[in-house]
């Protein structure tokens, strides 16, 4: 039986480059960073809320075909892969830190059917989602 989502795959072009990008500015913790035979890279990252969810980075390449690597390749370039979907205690407050860092935003927040969304990129160009959740209190809020 099936019991949890343990590992998702984020195509991106530097490893090195999408660590720190995840881990400095996303604020997710480093957790596996392994050459394995034939110069094989597993690297994982994890959100400190979720250690058992590890987010792998990892380039195309194989075991893929060639012409598979190159459309992922071409779709990168173009920001057509898709990558995360984070939820956020306040998507206001949390699309005005990353700008602060100079994350790229496709889309500002926005009031949605299923809460408030945020569209930006990582340095790979992966889209992240960022939802706010509706009834979820503002960290703001918390506040008061």
């Amino acid at each position: 039986m099936i019991t949890n989502i343990s590992i998702v795959s984020v195509f991106v072009t530097d490893i090195d480059e999408s660590k720190k990008f995840y881990t400095d500015v996303l604020g997710f913790d480093e957790k596996d960073d392994i050459t394995l035979g034939d110069g094989y890279r597993w690297c994982t990252v994890a959100h400190p809320s979720q250690p058992e969810i590890s987010v792998h980075l990892t380039v195309p390449g194989p075991p893929f075909s060639p012409e598979l690597v190159e459309a992922m390749k071409r779709a990168q370039d173009d920001g057509g892969l898709n990558g995360l979907g984070l939820d956020v205690d306040d998507c206001q407050r949390t699309y005005e830190q990353l700008r602060g860092k100079g994350v790229e935003f496709l889309q500002p927040p926005s009031q949605r059917p299923y809460g408030t969304e945020a569209v930006c990129r990582d340095n790979s160009g992966n889209w992240i989602v960022l939802v706010q959740h509706p009834g979820k209190p503002t960290a703001a809020t918390d506040l008061d």
